[in-house]
């Protein structure tokens, strides 16, 4: 139950620990917008968003004056562009990433997540046609965001698209080169991608959803950092979970919270909860922190694996207490540019690019905002992405790649993006050729554990 000392405690968590509700994400259907004529497509798109989407911000905006909760990004999600695309067989993907864009602006949003396609078991019309639009698609917008899902337990891994994939992010960082290479920033490669993630650059509004529907993502990791810091350093590991279970708790009723009255105010249904906790570059919000403070020297050194299975489960274990309907990805983000404690310890050597591969085992989602040297090949980009689709469709769990090739750029050097996206030194990775390998294609078969029925 509640009591006074909780929403004491929770306060404060507001008001000095950096909690915060990281999105509200409105998901849009948009098959009802498919057209053979690109322009009326388009039109069709531009106006269910603008409808849907028209006081989103107003009344977001004005929940969290009235609540005093900081709720810090407003965000859209649609479906996958490539879906319509089908309709259009000479129609330019790039156009509907415009439209996205332009809808996206009007009605005032952070961002707009949709512009991808699901190939995990292989390209129907209009899938190829939008995944090599997204080079010039993510260069000619400014807030379009990008996902491709190339593979899941059910299925095994679609190897002709990871492929393609690999040139696809390497070509993204080289169109918007100008620009710290962003385009690769907005730009994720998924494994068993979840159709309720409010999170971006991964968010698109699953055709299994409704028509519009609300999603909340809250964050936290200053507030449980906050919350161990009390415990004494003795303190045995069942203490230590016990702890992150009960302030993931509080953390996720205040989504809770955030998504009823934003779907009143909207009269939208409400979706779900994703209870992550995603870090910022702003010292104190940070999951390596947490780790840190759970008795690591540094993130990445023996023992973190562990730990972040550990904190995984327990805010999993808080988070599903607090709200019936938890989805997206919900555990804890590990994204190197976006965490100042991964930040630092990526920088001191601590923090390698393999451990971060064996992290992403037991975290939410994988390798994420990770800066490589912007000579690194296409088919060792693709090698990457098929070892972390490999863990998630073992593991029956999300995996992603969010990768940026530094163009211009080598190990040791540092990226900069700015607020959110922060930044991040630029990590080696193994440059011995996977080629063969990649350029064979043809699927990975799914493994004993997709045979459930």
């Amino acid at each position: 139950m509640i009591n006074t000392k909780d929403i004491l405690e929770t306060i404060d968590m507001l008001t000095s620990e950096n909690l915060d509700v990281r999105t509200v994400t409105m998901g849009i259907n948009l098959l009802d917008c498919i057209d053979p004529d690109p322009d009326k497509a388009c039109q069709k798109i531009y106006d269910k968003i603008t409808t849907k989407a028209a006081h989103l911000v107003e009344e977001v905006d004005r929940i969290a004056t009235e609540y005093g909760i900081p709720i810090i990004n407003k965000r859209i999600s649609v479906t996958p562009i490539a879906m319509l695309l089908g309709a259009v067989p000479d129609a330019d993907p790039v156009q509907y990433a415009k439209t996205l864009d332009a809808a996206a602006k009007k009605v005032g949003v952070n961002f707009i997540g949709g512009f991808g396609a699901l190939v995990h078991k292989g390209f129907s019309a209009g899938d190829e046609r939008l995944i090599r639009s997204i080079p010039q698609a993510l260069a000619q917008t400014d807030i379009v965001c990008s996902s491709v899902n190339i593979g899941s337990t059910k299925s095994g891994l679609n190897m002709d698209a990871v492929r393609l994939m690999g040139q696809v992010v390497r070509d993204t960082a080289e169109a918007t080169k100008d620009n710290m290479c962003l385009g690769a920033a907005k730009l994720v490669v998924f494994c068993n991608a979840p159709e309720d993630n409010p999170f971006m650059a991964g968010a698109f509004h699953g055709v299994g959803e409704p028509d519009c529907v609300i999603h909340v993502g809250v964050s936290g990791p200053g507030a449980v950092r906050a919350a161990l810091a009390k415990l004494p350093k003795d303190a045995p590991l069942d203490q230590v979970a016990e702890l992150i279970k009960r302030t993931a708790f509080k953390i996720t009723r205040l989504g809770q919270l955030v998504a009823n009255l934003a779907s009143e105010a909207l009269g939208v249904p409400a979706g779900i909860i994703d209870l992550s906790l995603a870090p910022t570059p702003a010292v104190g919000d940070s999951v390596a922190n947490i780790l840190e403070e759970i008795g690591l020297e540094s993130c990445g050194c023996c023992g973190t694996t562990a730990c972040l299975a550990m904190l995984n489960d327990a805010v999993k274990k808080g988070g599903v207490m607090a709200s019936n309907h938890v989805g997206g990805l919900s555990g804890a983000f590990i994204p190197v540019s976006e965490d100042d404690g991964m930040i630092k310890a990526a920088t001191c050597g601590s923090l390698t690019l393999e451990k971060l591969e064996a992290m992403t085992a037991v975290c939410s989602v994988g390798i994420d905002m990770v800066v490589i040297p912007g000579d690194t090949t296409a088919e060792v980009i693709s090698a990457l992405i098929a070892d972390e689709a490999a863990i998630g469709m073992v593991n029956s769990k999300t995996t992603a790649v969010r990768v940026i090739p530094a163009i211009g750029h080598e190990a040791g050097d540092v990226l900069d993006f700015g607020g959110l996206l922060g930044y991040a030194p630029i990590m080696p990775i193994s440059k011995y050729a996977p080629d063969v390998f990649i350029h064979r294609g043809g699927r990975v078969p799914a493994p004993m554990q997709a045979l459930k029925n």
